[in-house]
């Protein structure tokens, strides 16, 4: 059972013990209509994002599609172009599919009641056999947190790295370490049992969507539990280098 990284993809295969999940965290549809209200014209990119996904979902052959949080990107109810990609991609996906509720997806339900077979937990994040789920962008509950693996997303962690001779790129990381409980006993008393987890903080699948660097001083991160709930955490690039713990990049 673990988290594994499908390489060169923001994307893993988790194994839960009951089943086998493609996680995908911040997918953002319609990113590219806000920016547009914004003054910021970019192409549409939704036909892109659905192809990834769905050829992702064929290479992998789950049991369970899982998305983290953040599959839209308005606050509020989504309308328009963004609605319409959500629709056409929830209904393109073939196996089950667990939304994980993210600060972006205040009415998420509104869209997904029509769709056979799409779960939305609510902002706590959902256990599925031994990994917890949760986006991060508020506390996980303690039945996420006692399991043997927790994933949550929200940063879109991105790294500076830079050449000898100056130039520099931003690439999007994986964040792995062993949990730091304290915070969450903190925070959740009594009612929060035995923790022992790997915590996994997952890149944005959307490219677009900006992220938090994580090695660049005064960058601070979102959620309220990073970094101090991330003990001796490492950055991984998408294709698997392992640069090392990311507080020292």
């Amino acid at each position: 059972m673990g988290v594994e990284p499908i390489p060169d993809a923001p994307a893993a295969v988790a194994d839960t013990g009951p089943e086998r999940a493609l996680v995908v965290a911040d997918y953002h549809a319609g990113l590219e209509a806000q920016l547009r209200r914004e003054g910021v014209e970019l192409d549409p990119a939704d036909e892109q994002r659905r192809v990834r996904l769905l050829s992702l979902l064929a290479e992998t052959g789950p049991d369970r599609l899982v998305l983290l949080g953040d599959l839209a990107t308005t606050i509020g109810e989504p309308t328009g172009e963004e609605r319409s990609e959500i629709e056409t991609l929830l209904e393109a996906v073939d196996v089950p599919v667990t939304i994980v509720k993210g600060n972006h997806d205040g009415e998420i339900e509104s869209i997904v009641e029509d769709i056979g077979g799409v779960t939305v937990t609510d902002s706590e994040g959902t256990r599925l056999g031994s990994v917890g789920f949760a986006h991060g962008h508020t506390w996980p509950g303690p039945a996420v947190l006692e399991a043997e693996i927790v994933c949550v997303a929200h940063e879109h962690p991105v790294v500076r790295l830079e050449d000898e001779v100056g130039g520099a790129r931003a690439e999007r990381v994986w964040l792995r370490g062993r949990i730091e409980p304290k915070p969450f006993r903190e925070q959740h008393g009594d009612q929060l049992g035995e923790i022992s987890a790997e915590l996994v903080v997952c890149p944005a699948f959307n490219d677009r969507s900006g992220g938090t660097w994580v090695n660049v001083d005064g960058r601070d991160f979102l959620s309220p539990f990073l970094p101090e709930g991330l003990a001796d955490g490492e950055a991984y690039l998408l294709d698997g280098t392992r640069l090392g713990p990311y507080r020292r990049l």
